[in-house]
């Protein structure tokens, strides 16, 4: 039955159907109530809320670390382990860090990093450019299909 009742008809109403009357939209004018079984509502609410928390996912972010100076082996296998973590749907930070002499030399890092996102391009999209910040050069990866 819809329509604008005062507050005591709407009891009355929910008393005789042994229900409960419940606000819906406190702030609206006048406001919004509904007559239903309260317990079975938040028992369905709640329901609802932890399916919609099972099926969401936090996604991390991994980060790797190297030096200007990384051999060709070494920075193959960061590259996979860097593969491995976009494959599971992480966000994966690449961070080159420079330590005295080597800070008179950034275009090495950035160059490395460069061909780092070249690397993982199949898996990953490069979100920014190489940025120094203090000592540190980073770039940020983040997964092609969003898993």
């Amino acid at each position: 039955m819809l329509g604008i009742f005062p507050i005591a008809e709407a009891m009355a109403m929910a008393d005789e159907q042994e229900l409960d009357l419940v606000k819906i939209n406190p702030n609206a004018v006048p406001p919004v109530c509904k007559i239903m079984d309260y317990g079975k509502f938040r028992f369905d609410q709640l329901k609802r809320d932890k399916e919609a928390k099972k099926n969401q996912r936090v996604v991390e972010i991994k980060e790797i670390r190297m030096s200007p100076g990384i051999d060709t082996n070494d920075l193959n296998t960061k590259m996979r382990s860097a593969i491995k973590f976009l494959k599971e749907g992480n966000r994966v930070k690449v961070t080159v860090r420079f330590r005295g002499r080597e800070m008179a030399h950034t275009e090495i890092g950035e160059e490395l990093l460069i061909r780092f996102g070249e690397g993982c391009a199949e898996v990953a999209n490069l979100e920014k450019k190489p940025k120094l910040d203090g000592r540190h050069m980073s770039i940020f990866l983040s997964s092609k299909n969003g898993k």
